[in-house]
């Protein structure tokens, strides 16, 4: 079943007018027309570090899992034990095929005893959501339903998001900002709309998502935007957004996962839980029994030439293939290239050298510990 939309159908977010009002340059991601930018991916890269910057991720897939059965469910489908998350809780874990590849990376809120909210990347939803309903198959009292179509989702993030979104709340609801925990969400009123409201973020900064019905996306973007636009933030498009997440090491699929690449390999051991059953733990179980032949690692570059994806790693010599560049730029916070790469379990020790082909060069690099950044 394909990932992503048919080539002939657009799909376009709520905020899609709102996007051309402020000039924004479009991109097609996973089907969907999004703002790749509206004036410089760096000026709005650096406006998330020092201020916020307001996202549009309505590409998102949302399925609602819910039902007696949803907890039992979630722990065959996915690879973390989603039964043990307390109630407004979220989980990052993880859906393997049987064969132990990635199918996608999720993040899975715990809204009620029996009710959880599964957020899936853009480009895998459908698949997504073909095999939570193929799974669901040995379970009786649960539901699975594609909420996408009528959510939208909005992201603040930045050091002032919290002033931002705040500012947004009845006083007398102040707690659903103040008391909110990192990874964790819970219905929230912000600028007059019920959202639910999440802080789980994918720059490396602090912030919010808010997950909104269609009709108020309007009205709930306008009211952040203003209160962003005073804070000194920017709205931000998906460019911005990649080299955000690589300074702080986070995993694109597509890019770091996909069904060639498996949980270990990837350095998401912890996320796996195997004293547990579920689908794909007996070729997991196999692999981690096994010796892992590459490790997905940090480079760090010193000079102005940035490694893409794509580009091989060689040796310190430059004579022997160790891996590949699967994420890399110049980073705007820190000035020099960054790369996330697999390699060769050989060479994944931090202070390795190694070398990257850019453009018929040899360029130095080490292997260097990520997160590249963190916030203070």
């Amino acid at each position: 079943m394909s990932s992503s939309s048919p080539s002939s159908e657009v799909l376009e977010s709520p905020l899609l007018a709102e996007h051309e009002a402020l000039d924004a340059h479009f991109t097609d991601f996973a089907g969907w027309r999004m703002p790749l930018k509206y004036d410089s991916d760096l000026t709005e890269h650096h406006a998330v570090r020092s201020a916020a910057g307001l996202f549009d991720l309505s590409h998102m897939g949302e399925i609602a899992v819910e039902g007696p059965d949803a907890p039992a469910l979630l722990d065959h489908a996915l690879v973390g034990r989603l039964s043990s998350v307390s109630v407004g809780r979220a989980k990052y874990s993880l859906m393997c095929s049987p064969e132990g590849g990635v199918i996608d990376d999720l993040v899975v809120y715990r809204l009620g005893d029996t009710r959880y909210l599964v957020v899936a990347n853009a480009a895998n939803s459908r698949r997504v959501l073909h095999e939570m309903n193929s799974r669901a198959a040995h379970f009786d009292s649960v539901t699975v339903t594609d909420e996408s179509p009528a959510t939208a989702l909005i992201a603040v993030q930045g050091p002032a998001s919290r002033e931002i979104v705040q500012s947004l709340v009845p006083v007398d609801r102040s707690g659903d900002v103040t008391d909110l925990k990192y990874y964790a969400a819970g219905p929230a009123r912000v600028a007059g709309v019920e959202v639910l409201l999440a802080r789980t973020g994918y720059t490396g900064e602090d912030g919010f998502e808010l997950y909104v019905p269609n009709d108020h996306a309007v009205e709930l973007w306008r009211a952040l935007l203003a209160k962003t636009t005073e804070l000194s933030g920017r709205p931000a498009g998906l460019a911005c957004r990649d080299t955000l997440r690589l300074e702080a090491g986070m995993a694109l699929y597509g890019h770091e996962l996909s069904e060639e690449t498996n949980p270990f390999e990837a350095g998401l051991d912890k996320v796996v839980r195997l004293e547990k059953d579920f689908v794909g733990r007996d070729a997991l179980a196999k692999l981690a029994e096994g010796e892992v032949r590459r490790r997905l690692v940090g480079l760090r570059g010193d000079g102005r030439r940035a490694a893409r994806a794509g580009y091989r790693v060689l040796d310190g010599s430059g004579s022997a293939d160790i891996g590949i560049v699967t994420s890399g730029a110049l980073s705007p916070t820190l000035g020099h290239p960054i790369a996330l790469a697999y390699v060769d379990i050989e060479s994944c020790e931090p202070g390795t050298q190694v070398n990257v082909g850019i453009r018929g060069r040899h360029e130095a690099f080490i292997v260097a510990p990520s997160p590249f950044y963190r916030r203070s």
